[in-house]
Protein backbone atom coordinates (compact mmCIF):
# COMPACT_ATOMS: atom_id res chain seq x y z
CA UNK A 1 0.00 0.00 0.00
CA UNK A 2 1.38 3.54 -0.76
CA UNK A 3 1.83 6.34 2.07
CA UNK A 4 -0.29 8.53 0.05
CA UNK A 5 -3.21 6.19 0.18
CA UNK A 6 -2.95 5.81 4.48
CA UNK A 7 -5.60 7.73 5.77
CA UNK A 8 -3.61 8.25 8.84
CA UNK A 9 -1.07 10.22 6.18
CA UNK A 10 -3.56 12.26 4.68
CA UNK A 11 -4.90 13.41 7.75
CA UNK A 12 -1.72 14.57 9.27
CA UNK A 13 -0.28 15.72 6.21
CA UNK A 14 -3.27 17.93 5.90
CA UNK A 15 -3.02 19.00 9.65
CA UNK A 16 0.28 19.75 9.07
CA UNK A 17 -0.10 22.12 6.00
CA UNK A 18 -3.00 23.63 7.20
CA UNK A 19 -0.85 24.26 10.57
CA UNK A 20 2.14 25.93 9.05
CA UNK A 21 -0.16 27.97 6.77
CA UNK A 22 -2.11 29.77 9.24
CA UNK A 23 1.07 30.15 10.90
CA UNK A 24 2.97 31.73 8.69
CA UNK A 25 -0.19 33.96 7.77
CA UNK A 26 -0.48 34.60 11.58
CA UNK A 27 3.38 35.49 11.46
CA UNK A 28 3.24 37.46 8.78
CA UNK A 29 0.37 39.67 10.37
CA UNK A 30 1.99 40.05 14.30
CA UNK A 31 5.36 41.17 12.55
CA UNK A 32 3.78 43.58 10.33
CA UNK A 33 2.08 44.97 13.38
CA UNK A 34 4.65 45.26 15.47
CA UNK A 35 7.11 46.87 12.64
CA UNK A 36 4.00 49.34 12.09
CA UNK A 37 3.99 49.97 15.94
CA UNK A 38 8.07 50.13 16.25
CA UNK A 39 8.04 52.63 13.32
CA UNK A 40 5.29 55.17 14.92
CA UNK A 41 7.21 54.94 18.61
CA UNK A 42 10.23 55.63 16.25
CA UNK A 43 9.09 58.58 15.08
CA UNK A 44 7.03 59.33 18.11
CA UNK A 45 10.24 59.96 19.96
CA UNK A 46 11.90 61.67 16.95
CA UNK A 47 9.17 63.85 17.29
CA UNK A 48 9.32 64.69 21.30
CA UNK A 49 13.19 65.52 20.39
CA UNK A 50 12.35 67.72 18.17
CA UNK A 51 9.84 69.73 20.30
CA UNK A 52 12.17 69.99 23.26
CA UNK A 53 14.83 71.02 20.99
CA UNK A 54 12.21 73.91 19.51
CA UNK A 55 11.41 74.53 23.09
CA UNK A 56 14.89 74.95 24.34
CA UNK A 57 16.03 76.95 21.75
CA UNK A 58 16.28 80.87 21.67
CA UNK A 59 18.75 83.75 20.30
CA UNK A 60 21.67 85.28 22.31
CA UNK A 61 22.62 88.59 22.29
CA UNK A 62 24.42 88.60 19.20
CA UNK A 63 21.10 87.89 17.13
CA UNK A 64 22.42 84.03 17.05
CA UNK A 65 20.13 80.65 17.94
CA UNK A 66 21.79 79.24 21.06
CA UNK A 67 20.48 76.29 23.48
CA UNK A 68 19.04 77.26 26.89
CA UNK A 69 19.59 74.41 28.11
CA UNK A 70 20.72 70.79 26.91
CA UNK A 71 18.73 68.36 25.40
CA UNK A 72 17.87 65.42 27.81
CA UNK A 73 18.86 62.40 26.15
CA UNK A 74 22.57 61.71 26.78
CA UNK A 75 22.83 59.97 23.55
CA UNK A 76 23.38 63.28 22.22
CA UNK A 77 26.44 64.48 23.78
CA UNK A 78 27.98 61.01 22.70
CA UNK A 79 29.84 60.94 19.42
CA UNK A 80 28.65 59.14 16.63
CA UNK A 81 25.58 57.59 18.90
CA UNK A 82 22.96 57.45 16.42
CA UNK A 83 20.76 60.01 17.49
CA UNK A 84 21.29 63.52 16.37
CA UNK A 85 20.12 66.86 16.32
CA UNK A 86 21.29 69.98 14.12
CA UNK A 87 19.99 73.94 13.83
CA UNK A 88 20.40 75.88 10.94
CA UNK A 89 21.45 74.72 7.08
CA UNK A 90 23.39 72.27 6.59
CA UNK A 91 26.21 73.93 4.96
CA UNK A 92 27.06 76.55 7.48
CA UNK A 93 24.75 74.91 10.45
CA UNK A 94 25.77 77.04 13.52
CA UNK A 95 24.36 74.33 16.12
CA UNK A 96 24.49 70.60 16.13
CA UNK A 97 24.76 68.02 18.71
CA UNK A 98 27.96 66.74 20.27
CA UNK A 99 26.96 62.94 18.94
CA UNK A 100 28.05 64.74 14.86
CA UNK A 101 31.12 65.54 15.45
CA UNK A 102 32.34 67.37 12.93
CA UNK A 103 29.96 66.01 10.63
CA UNK A 104 26.62 67.86 9.57
CA UNK A 105 23.65 66.63 8.48
CA UNK A 106 22.85 67.12 4.69
CA UNK A 107 19.26 67.68 4.39
CA UNK A 108 17.68 68.20 1.24
CA UNK A 109 17.16 71.77 -0.30
CA UNK A 110 12.89 72.25 0.80
CA UNK A 111 11.39 74.61 2.81
CA UNK A 112 8.30 73.23 4.81
CA UNK A 113 5.93 75.82 6.12
CA UNK A 114 6.28 77.46 9.45
CA UNK A 115 5.69 74.65 12.11
CA UNK A 116 5.01 71.84 9.86
CA UNK A 117 6.82 68.83 9.84
CA UNK A 118 8.79 67.13 7.19
CA UNK A 119 10.38 63.42 7.40
CA UNK A 120 12.74 62.13 4.79
CA UNK A 121 16.00 59.87 4.57
CA UNK A 122 19.52 61.38 4.29
CA UNK A 123 23.22 60.36 4.99
CA UNK A 124 24.97 60.25 8.04
CA UNK A 125 28.14 60.19 9.75
CA UNK A 126 30.34 57.17 9.72
CA UNK A 127 28.14 55.92 6.66
CA UNK A 128 24.72 55.67 8.81
CA UNK A 129 21.10 55.41 6.83
CA UNK A 130 19.19 58.22 8.97
CA UNK A 131 15.84 59.14 9.52
CA UNK A 132 15.05 62.86 9.54
CA UNK A 133 12.71 64.82 11.25
CA UNK A 134 12.97 68.46 10.97
CA UNK A 135 10.67 71.81 10.43
CA UNK A 136 11.16 75.46 10.42
CA UNK A 137 10.70 77.81 13.50
CA UNK A 138 10.10 81.32 13.85
CA UNK A 139 12.32 82.77 16.91
CA UNK A 140 11.70 86.05 18.41
CA UNK A 141 13.91 89.12 16.95
CA UNK A 142 14.39 87.10 13.94
CA UNK A 143 12.51 87.94 10.73
CA UNK A 144 13.31 84.24 9.27
CA UNK A 145 12.59 80.92 10.76
CA UNK A 146 15.40 78.78 11.42
CA UNK A 147 15.82 75.33 10.70
CA UNK A 148 15.99 72.84 12.97
CA UNK A 149 16.21 68.82 12.38
CA UNK A 150 16.68 65.62 14.55
CA UNK A 151 17.69 62.23 13.12
CA UNK A 152 17.92 58.42 14.00
CA UNK A 153 20.11 55.63 12.77
CA UNK A 154 17.71 53.57 10.93
CA UNK A 155 19.64 50.41 12.08
CA UNK A 156 18.34 50.84 15.70
CA UNK A 157 14.86 50.58 13.93
CA UNK A 158 15.88 47.37 11.93
CA UNK A 159 17.62 45.56 15.27
CA UNK A 160 14.57 45.76 17.60
CA UNK A 161 12.33 44.46 14.42
CA UNK A 162 14.90 41.97 13.47
CA UNK A 163 15.46 40.52 17.27
CA UNK A 164 11.49 40.19 17.28
CA UNK A 165 10.84 38.71 13.96
CA UNK A 166 13.78 36.06 15.05
CA UNK A 167 12.00 35.10 18.46
CA UNK A 168 8.45 35.15 16.93
CA UNK A 169 9.78 32.83 13.90
CA UNK A 170 11.37 30.53 16.94
CA UNK A 171 8.03 30.67 18.93
CA UNK A 172 5.62 30.17 15.88
CA UNK A 173 8.13 26.89 15.13
CA UNK A 174 7.52 25.57 18.74
CA UNK A 175 4.11 25.86 18.57
CA UNK A 176 3.98 24.45 15.05
CA UNK A 177 5.34 21.21 16.60
CA UNK A 178 3.38 21.51 19.44
CA UNK A 179 0.20 21.90 17.11
CA UNK A 180 1.53 18.96 14.61
CA UNK A 181 2.59 16.63 17.59
CA UNK A 182 -1.13 17.18 19.34
CA UNK A 183 -2.73 16.71 15.77
CA UNK A 184 -0.46 13.29 15.42
CA UNK A 185 -1.99 11.99 19.34
CA UNK A 186 -5.61 13.10 17.86
CA UNK A 187 -5.09 11.11 14.38
CA UNK A 188 -4.31 8.06 16.30
CA UNK A 189 -6.78 8.56 19.11
CA UNK A 190 -9.60 9.25 16.18
CA UNK A 191 -8.84 6.32 14.18
CA UNK A 192 -8.55 3.85 17.14
CA UNK A 193 -12.10 2.81 16.63
CA UNK A 194 -10.99 1.95 12.83
CA UNK A 195 -8.42 -0.62 14.05
CA UNK A 196 -10.45 -1.94 16.78
CA UNK A 197 -13.46 -2.85 13.63
CA UNK A 198 -10.42 -4.40 11.87
CA UNK A 199 -9.38 -6.47 14.56
CA UNK A 200 -13.32 -7.39 15.00
CA UNK A 201 -13.81 -7.82 11.15
CA UNK A 202 -10.61 -10.90 11.64
CA UNK A 203 -12.47 -12.82 14.18
CA UNK A 204 -15.85 -12.24 12.04
CA UNK A 205 -14.31 -13.84 9.17
CA UNK A 206 -12.59 -16.57 11.39
CA UNK A 207 -15.83 -17.52 12.72
CA UNK A 208 -14.90 -16.60 16.10
CA UNK A 209 -17.21 -13.45 16.65
CA UNK A 210 -21.02 -13.38 14.49
CA UNK A 211 -21.55 -9.96 14.75
CA UNK A 212 -19.32 -6.48 15.50
CA UNK A 213 -19.48 -4.64 18.78
CA UNK A 214 -22.49 -2.07 18.65
CA UNK A 215 -19.95 0.23 21.45
CA UNK A 216 -18.66 2.19 18.86
CA UNK A 217 -18.54 6.10 18.25
CA UNK A 218 -21.36 7.83 17.10
CA UNK A 219 -19.99 8.81 13.72
CA UNK A 220 -19.24 4.77 13.00
CA UNK A 221 -21.97 3.42 14.43
CA UNK A 222 -23.85 3.69 11.78
CA UNK A 223 -21.24 1.45 9.47
CA UNK A 224 -21.60 -0.95 12.27
CA UNK A 225 -25.12 -1.22 12.00
CA UNK A 226 -25.31 -1.65 8.60
CA UNK A 227 -22.18 -4.75 8.62
CA UNK A 228 -23.89 -5.90 11.33
CA UNK A 229 -27.55 -5.64 9.18
CA UNK A 230 -26.03 -7.22 6.34
CA UNK A 231 -24.06 -10.70 7.91
CA UNK A 232 -27.76 -11.30 9.78
CA UNK A 233 -29.17 -10.79 6.16
CA UNK A 234 -26.40 -12.80 4.80
CA UNK A 235 -27.39 -15.45 7.28
CA UNK A 236 -30.88 -15.09 6.79
CA UNK A 237 -30.30 -16.00 3.17
CA UNK A 238 -28.53 -19.03 3.80
CA UNK A 239 -31.30 -20.33 6.26
CA UNK A 240 -33.73 -19.38 3.70
CA UNK A 241 -31.72 -21.36 0.73
CA UNK A 242 -31.26 -24.69 2.92
CA UNK A 243 -35.22 -24.23 3.47
CA UNK A 244 -35.85 -23.58 -0.32
CA UNK A 245 -33.40 -26.45 -1.28
CA UNK A 246 -35.41 -28.89 1.07
CA UNK A 247 -38.57 -27.70 -0.20
CA UNK A 248 -37.80 -28.07 -3.69
CA UNK A 249 -35.95 -31.65 -2.99
CA UNK A 250 -39.36 -32.36 -1.61
CA UNK A 251 -41.38 -31.33 -4.20
CA UNK A 252 -39.64 -33.27 -7.15
CA UNK A 253 -39.22 -36.01 -5.47
CA UNK A 254 -42.95 -36.94 -5.73
CA UNK A 255 -43.27 -36.02 -9.17
CA UNK A 256 -39.59 -38.01 -9.98
CA UNK A 257 -41.67 -40.94 -8.47
CA UNK A 258 -44.41 -40.09 -10.59
CA UNK A 259 -42.18 -40.25 -13.29
CA UNK A 260 -40.48 -43.28 -12.83
CA UNK A 261 -43.48 -44.93 -12.40
CA UNK A 262 -44.72 -43.61 -15.47
CA UNK A 263 -41.69 -44.20 -17.59
CA UNK A 264 -41.65 -48.15 -16.16
CA UNK A 265 -45.51 -48.79 -17.49
CA UNK A 266 -44.07 -46.85 -20.86
CA UNK A 267 -44.14 -49.40 -24.08
CA UNK A 268 -45.43 -49.64 -27.18
CA UNK A 269 -48.42 -50.05 -26.71
CA UNK A 270 -49.65 -47.32 -24.29
CA UNK A 271 -46.93 -44.75 -25.37
CA UNK A 272 -49.54 -42.42 -26.80
CA UNK A 273 -51.09 -42.96 -22.90
CA UNK A 274 -48.57 -42.56 -20.66
CA UNK A 275 -46.74 -39.89 -22.63
CA UNK A 276 -48.79 -36.54 -22.39
CA UNK A 277 -48.74 -37.70 -18.58
CA UNK A 278 -45.13 -37.72 -18.40
CA UNK A 279 -44.82 -34.35 -20.24
CA UNK A 280 -47.11 -32.71 -17.86
CA UNK A 281 -44.98 -34.02 -14.87
CA UNK A 282 -41.98 -32.46 -16.87
CA UNK A 283 -43.52 -29.46 -17.07
CA UNK A 284 -45.00 -29.30 -13.41
CA UNK A 285 -41.76 -30.12 -12.30
CA UNK A 286 -40.29 -27.22 -14.43
CA UNK A 287 -42.93 -25.26 -13.22
CA UNK A 288 -42.29 -26.17 -9.52
CA UNK A 289 -38.07 -25.26 -10.04
CA UNK A 290 -39.28 -21.78 -11.78
CA UNK A 291 -41.67 -21.36 -8.29
CA UNK A 292 -38.54 -22.35 -5.94
CA UNK A 293 -35.80 -20.55 -7.93
CA UNK A 294 -38.05 -17.36 -7.65
CA UNK A 295 -38.10 -17.30 -4.04
CA UNK A 296 -34.82 -18.60 -3.39
CA UNK A 297 -34.22 -14.73 -5.93
CA UNK A 298 -36.64 -13.07 -4.12
CA UNK A 299 -35.34 -14.35 -0.76
CA UNK A 300 -31.28 -13.06 -1.20
CA UNK A 301 -32.34 -10.11 -3.19
CA UNK A 302 -34.54 -8.75 0.23
CA UNK A 303 -33.20 -5.60 1.42
CA UNK A 304 -30.28 -4.93 -0.49
CA UNK A 305 -29.46 -1.54 -0.64
CA UNK A 306 -29.05 -0.33 -4.37
CA UNK A 307 -31.41 -2.85 -6.21
CA UNK A 308 -33.99 -0.78 -7.90
CA UNK A 309 -35.86 -1.94 -11.18
CA UNK A 310 -38.14 0.02 -13.31
CA UNK A 311 -41.58 -0.89 -13.07
CA UNK A 312 -42.61 1.01 -16.81
CA UNK A 313 -40.17 -0.38 -18.67
CA UNK A 314 -40.65 -4.39 -17.39
CA UNK A 315 -44.47 -3.52 -17.73
CA UNK A 316 -43.50 -2.61 -21.36
CA UNK A 317 -41.47 -5.13 -22.26
CA UNK A 318 -43.95 -7.44 -20.71
CA UNK A 319 -47.03 -5.97 -22.23
CA UNK A 320 -45.34 -5.97 -25.57
CA UNK A 321 -44.99 -9.75 -25.35
CA UNK A 322 -48.43 -10.48 -24.01
CA UNK A 323 -49.73 -8.77 -27.25
CA UNK A 324 -48.05 -11.01 -29.92
CA UNK A 325 -48.57 -14.31 -27.23
CA UNK A 326 -52.74 -13.23 -27.13
CA UNK A 327 -52.63 -12.00 -30.51
CA UNK A 328 -55.31 -14.25 -31.82
CA UNK A 329 -57.55 -13.21 -29.24
CA UNK A 330 -57.16 -9.10 -30.03
CA UNK A 331 -56.48 -8.31 -26.06
CA UNK A 332 -55.94 -4.30 -25.77
CA UNK A 333 -53.61 -3.60 -22.92
CA UNK A 334 -53.45 -0.19 -22.18
CA UNK A 335 -50.55 0.66 -19.60
CA UNK A 336 -50.63 3.54 -17.46
CA UNK A 337 -47.35 3.30 -15.31
CA UNK A 338 -45.15 6.46 -14.48
CA UNK A 339 -41.48 6.24 -15.36
CA UNK A 340 -40.29 6.98 -12.33
CA UNK A 341 -41.57 4.63 -10.07
CA UNK A 342 -38.36 1.68 -9.23
CA UNK A 343 -39.16 -1.69 -7.25
CA UNK A 344 -36.81 -2.56 -4.21
CA UNK A 345 -36.45 -6.18 -6.00
CA UNK A 346 -34.28 -7.91 -8.94
CA UNK A 347 -35.69 -7.46 -12.49
CA UNK A 348 -36.54 -11.06 -12.64
CA UNK A 349 -38.53 -11.44 -10.04
CA UNK A 350 -40.56 -8.53 -11.01
CA UNK A 351 -41.04 -10.03 -14.34
CA UNK A 352 -41.73 -13.34 -12.92
CA UNK A 353 -44.71 -11.85 -10.58
CA UNK A 354 -46.08 -9.61 -13.29
CA UNK A 355 -45.65 -12.20 -16.51
CA UNK A 356 -47.67 -14.23 -14.25
CA UNK A 357 -50.34 -11.96 -13.75
CA UNK A 358 -50.72 -10.68 -17.06
CA UNK A 359 -50.54 -13.72 -18.72
CA UNK A 360 -53.79 -14.93 -16.42
CA UNK A 361 -55.24 -11.46 -17.35
CA UNK A 362 -54.67 -11.88 -21.28
CA UNK A 363 -56.24 -15.94 -20.94
CA UNK A 364 -59.29 -14.61 -19.27
CA UNK A 365 -59.76 -11.49 -20.75
CA UNK A 366 -62.93 -11.03 -23.30
CA UNK A 367 -60.71 -8.26 -24.76
CA UNK A 368 -59.51 -5.72 -22.66
CA UNK A 369 -56.45 -5.84 -19.55
CA UNK A 370 -55.27 -2.63 -18.18
CA UNK A 371 -52.23 -2.15 -15.88
CA UNK A 372 -51.94 0.94 -13.51
CA UNK A 373 -48.88 1.47 -11.05
CA UNK A 374 -49.02 4.44 -8.11
CA UNK A 375 -46.68 5.16 -5.67
CA UNK A 376 -48.14 4.40 -1.78
CA UNK A 377 -47.62 5.55 1.71
CA UNK A 378 -45.02 3.61 3.60
CA UNK A 379 -42.68 3.58 1.04
CA UNK A 380 -45.13 1.24 -1.05
CA UNK A 381 -46.13 0.07 -4.92
CA UNK A 382 -49.63 -0.50 -5.91
CA UNK A 383 -49.36 -2.51 -9.25
CA UNK A 384 -53.36 -3.27 -10.46
CA UNK A 385 -53.44 -5.44 -13.02
CA UNK A 386 -57.57 -5.17 -14.35
CA UNK A 387 -59.15 -7.70 -17.20
CA UNK A 388 -62.84 -7.82 -18.38
CA UNK A 389 -63.43 -11.76 -18.02
CA UNK A 390 -65.58 -13.43 -15.94
CA UNK A 391 -64.19 -12.91 -13.11
CA UNK A 392 -64.24 -14.99 -9.31
CA UNK A 393 -66.10 -15.50 -7.03
CA UNK A 394 -65.29 -14.01 -3.68
CA UNK A 395 -65.06 -16.99 -2.18
CA UNK A 396 -62.69 -18.87 -5.06
CA UNK A 397 -60.38 -16.04 -4.72
CA UNK A 398 -58.29 -16.43 -1.66
CA UNK A 399 -58.36 -20.58 -2.77
CA UNK A 400 -57.32 -19.26 -6.40
CA UNK A 401 -53.78 -18.01 -4.40
CA UNK A 402 -52.26 -21.51 -2.83
CA UNK A 403 -50.17 -23.66 -5.21
CA UNK A 404 -51.44 -25.88 -7.01
CA UNK A 405 -55.43 -25.18 -7.28
CA UNK A 406 -56.72 -24.68 -10.92
CA UNK A 407 -60.63 -23.36 -10.86
CA UNK A 408 -61.04 -24.21 -14.65
CA UNK A 409 -59.55 -27.39 -15.53
CA UNK A 410 -60.00 -26.30 -19.32
CA UNK A 411 -57.72 -23.98 -19.40
CA UNK A 412 -53.77 -24.77 -19.39
CA UNK A 413 -51.68 -24.24 -16.56
CA UNK A 414 -50.47 -26.04 -13.59
CA UNK A 415 -52.15 -23.88 -10.42
CA UNK A 416 -48.79 -22.66 -9.17
CA UNK A 417 -48.87 -18.83 -11.24
CA UNK A 418 -50.57 -17.30 -8.55
CA UNK A 419 -49.32 -18.96 -5.30
CA UNK A 420 -45.37 -17.98 -7.26
CA UNK A 421 -46.82 -14.17 -7.57
CA UNK A 422 -48.00 -14.20 -3.45
CA UNK A 423 -44.85 -15.96 -2.32
CA UNK A 424 -42.56 -14.01 -4.17
CA UNK A 425 -44.55 -10.45 -2.98
CA UNK A 426 -44.56 -11.45 0.41
CA UNK A 427 -40.71 -12.41 0.44
CA UNK A 428 -39.85 -9.01 -0.34
CA UNK A 429 -42.34 -7.72 2.37
CA UNK A 430 -45.41 -7.19 0.07
CA UNK A 431 -48.43 -9.18 -0.79
CA UNK A 432 -51.44 -9.31 -3.62
CA UNK A 433 -55.31 -9.39 -3.44
CA UNK A 434 -57.63 -10.13 -5.86
CA UNK A 435 -61.14 -8.10 -6.09
CA UNK A 436 -63.98 -7.38 -8.61
CA UNK A 437 -62.84 -5.28 -11.15
CA UNK A 438 -64.40 -2.62 -12.65
CA UNK A 439 -64.01 -3.81 -16.15
CA UNK A 440 -66.28 -6.69 -14.65
CA UNK A 441 -63.55 -9.13 -14.45
CA UNK A 442 -60.91 -9.88 -11.89
CA UNK A 443 -58.48 -7.36 -10.60
CA UNK A 444 -55.14 -8.34 -9.29
CA UNK A 445 -53.84 -5.76 -6.96
CA UNK A 446 -49.73 -6.20 -6.02
CA UNK A 447 -48.18 -4.48 -3.17
CA UNK A 448 -44.53 -4.07 -3.40
CA UNK A 449 -41.96 -2.12 -1.72
CA UNK A 450 -40.43 1.24 -3.37
CA UNK A 451 -36.90 1.91 -3.97
CA UNK A 452 -35.29 5.01 -3.56
CA UNK A 453 -35.37 7.46 -6.87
Amino acid sequence: MKWTESLRFRLLAGAAVWVALALMLAGWIIADLFQTHVRQRFDAELANHLEQLAAVLETDADGRPALRQPLSDPRFRRPLSGLYWQVGESAAAPLRSRSLWDSVLDLPDDRVENGGLHRHDAAGPANQSLIVLERFVLLPERTEPIRIAVAADRAELAGVTRAFNVTLALSLAVLAAALIAAALIQVQIGLRPLSRLRGELTEVRGGRKKRFDGTMPTEIRPLVEDLNALLAHAEEVVGRGRLQAGNLAHALKTNLAVLANEAGTLDERNARAVGPAMVRQVELMRRHLDHHMARARAAAARGVPGVGTPVADCVAALARVMRKLHAAAGVDIAVDVPADLLFAGEREDLDEMLGNLLDNACKWARGRVGVTCRAEAGGMLSVTLDDDGPGLPGDSRDAALEPGVRLDESMPGTGLGLAVVRDVARLYGGDIRLDASPLGGLRAVLRLPAAAG
